[in-house]
């Protein structure tokens, strides 16, 4: 080889390594926005949806199940039957935290789970004010022209509007304070009713008045459960999960001991 070849093939092989060099980094850069791109696609987001009387609680037990495992739980609140007609048109739930029983066993019969719907704790209705109006006889001062406006979730779609109902009907005044009753959408929506004073009295969830996070002072009195079906709130964990690993661990999670714990601080019945 002569020495102008020779320097020929040097510079050319320099060339090369130069090309491949700036050709690897150029791969590596692909690579890491593919991964970028990608990562959102296969992480897995766990999306709860749940039911309003457990508006403030599930912040509570989001917060000591991603200490204990590092995940993150996006909650979807309404009333449990929109939720429910939510699950059948599409929505990407993985789990469904009801507030009763009847929506999680419709949906498991719909074949929206492939598991059987259980209860994790049990609801306490009661009648609530931001006014001192006296309950030791709520069912007589509900008559009087001191209430003007009583605050109960749909019945249709929210179980304890639903608790609601059936207590004032046991009480056989359903009809005569029927003029008064202004719906919710959820029980949320009344809880705003009621702290804010846009009506005098609401049926809520014990739950409101045990949140610390509320600092209206409020006035109530736990119903007679014996009035109102049982309020059991059944969990269902949705097809939508599966190969989601994060939503079994909350589905145990909430059935653990750290989770009634918590359930039962904020006014839940649980065994």
């Amino acid at each position: 080889m002569y020495i102008s070849d020779a320097l020929c093939f040097k510079e050319n092989s320099m060339k090369n390594i130069l090309y491949n060099g700036e050709a690897i980094k150029r791969l590596k850069i692909v690579i890491a926005c593919w991964v970028l791109l990608i990562t959102p696609a296969f992480a897995q987001n766990l999306k709860v949806a749940v039911a309003a009387n457990l508006q403030s609680v599930i912040k509570v037990l989001g917060q000591d199940f991603k200490q204990k495992t590092g995940i993150t739980i996006e909650p979807i609140v309404g009333s449990s039957g929109n939720l429910t007609n939510q699950i059948r048109n599409g929505a990407p739930f993985d789990l469904f935290l009801s507030a009763d029983m009847n929506f999680p066993e419709t949906l498991f019969k719909e074949g929206f789970s492939a598991k059987k719907p259980v209860v994790y704790a049990q609801g306490s209705l009661i009648i609530c004010s931001n006014q001192d109006v006296g309950f030791e006889n709520w069912e007589r001062l509900l008559m009087t022209d001191r209430v003007k406006k009583i605050a109960i979730a749909n019945p249709a779609i929210a179980p304890y509007g639903k608790a609601a109902e059936e207590t004032l009907k046991e009480k056989g005044i359903l009809d005569d304070i029927k003029s008064k009753v202004v719906y919710g959408e959820s029980i949320s929506q009344v809880n705003t009713y009621i702290t804010t004073g846009v009506v005098d009295v609401g049926f809520t969830t014990q739950a409101l008045v045990k949140d610390p996070a509320n600092k209206t002072t409020l006035y109530w009195k736990i119903i007679d459960p014996k009035t109102y079906a049982p309020i059991e709130q059944g969990m269902v964990l949705l097809k939508h999960a599966a190969g989601n690993a994060g939503a079994e661990k909350f589905y145990q999670y909430i059935l653990s001991a750290a989770a009634k714990t918590i359930l039962k601080e904020y006014g839940y019945y649980v065994q």
